[in-house]
């Protein structure tokens, strides 16, 4: 992917716990249980009240992966029930518009549901955490609108969302719901390399550009690859415009 995230993660998480042991999973094709996530009590609700409607969403990706669905972010939106449900209506269509804006740079457009770059994937496993890799050494590779990877990162996402990704890491490959909460784990719980989650850094007024800095500051910001930063900038302003509002102030890292 465009950034290298599981590096970011990696300085950011870190995890405990004891594996359970099971049997490998299979190599998982790009086809699946897409929205087979069971949605709690409420989520309905939670989907009806997202300031991004279904004809806005294929607006700003066109031309997305079939397995990247409305219904499959929507239903992962019980997760974290803060997430562009705080302060005004314009800090709530900023704050989609900047999560969204940030997973488009990090799959180019919702198209990449993997890693692409299949030689990266053995060295994702962490063997000095106590619970090992129990779905293999090739298995943590990136995948999901955040390119979550490391087994660290999977056992700190699946025990936050109460799925075991240690476990059963192609889930976030293979049901579109996980997928998206593991992205909405990061927006709303890690801060990488920044001094704040992406999250606080939309209800807060700190502005689109702390985002950057918390997905992939140390290799984009102060400098670091302005093109990259300018990329994201300008899924964002499209985003804020789809939706009705203005991008605020900060936009950059």
């Amino acid at each position: 992917m465009r950034s290298r995230i599981a590096a970011l993660l990696s300085a950011a998480t870190v995890a405990v716990g004891i594996a359970l042991v099971v049997p490998t999973m299979p190599a998982a094709a790009t086809t699946g249980c897409f929205d087979c996530a069971a949605a709690p009590a409420g989520a309905d609700a939670r989907a009806e009240g997202f300031v991004v409607s279904e004809a806005q969403f294929n607006q700003m990706f066109p031309n997305r992966n079939a397995f990247y669905t409305y219904s499959g972010l929507t239903a992962a939106l019980s997760a974290y029930p803060e997430f562009a449900n705080t302060g005004s209506d314009t800090v709530k269509r900023q704050e989609a518009a900047a999560f969204l804006a940030n997973v488009s740079h990090e799959t180019g457009g919702l198209v990449h549901v993997v890693e692409q770059n299949t030689g990266n994937y053995p060295h994702y496993c962490d063997a000095s955490q106590p619970y090992g890799c129990p779905a293999g050494q090739a298995a943590y590779y990136g995948r999901g609108p955040i390119q979550l990877s490391w087994n660290f990162n999977y056992k700190a996402a699946g025990d936050a969302l109460g799925i075991d990704l240690l476990n059963n890491p192609y889930l976030v490959e293979q049901d579109a719901a996980v997928a998206w909460k593991t992205a909405l784990w990061y927006w709303n719980t890690q801060t990488g390399p920044g001094t704040m989650t992406p999250h606080h850094a939309m209800v807060s007024g700190a502005g689109f550009g702390e985002t950057i800095r918390s997905i992939n500051g140390s290799l984009e910001c102060n400098g670091g690859n302005p093109g990259q930063v300018q990329s994201r900038i300008n899924s964002y302003k499209s985003f804020v415009q789809i939706l009705g509002t203005t991008p605020g102030d900060n936009l950059s890292c």
